[in-house]
């Protein structure tokens, strides 16, 4: 398996595992257990999302353009 994202934190990784399964790539999270050990400090990079490597390079297809997506304006 590889890294394909390294979330902010734990939801966020849960969110892109999702949006790869919803386009039929298997992802798994990792570092669920590392957030409840940081206590006030913040590190980062500890919340993974990890693909079979033969799906590696479809996953950072849909990876980029997550990170590139602008986020909604609810101002109005």
């Amino acid at each position: 398996m590889k890294i394909v994202y390294r979330a902010s934190n734990i939801v966020e990784a849960h969110i892109v595992a999702g949006m790869l399964r919803a386009n039929g790539i298997e992802a798994h999270v990792g570092g669920h257990y590392l957030q409840g050990g940081v206590g006030d400090l913040s590190p980062m990079g500890f919340a993974t999302v990890m693909t079979d490597d033969d799906d590696y390079a479809s996953a950072r297809k849909i990876v980029r353009a997550y990170d590139a997506a602008e986020p909604a304006d609810d101002a109005n």
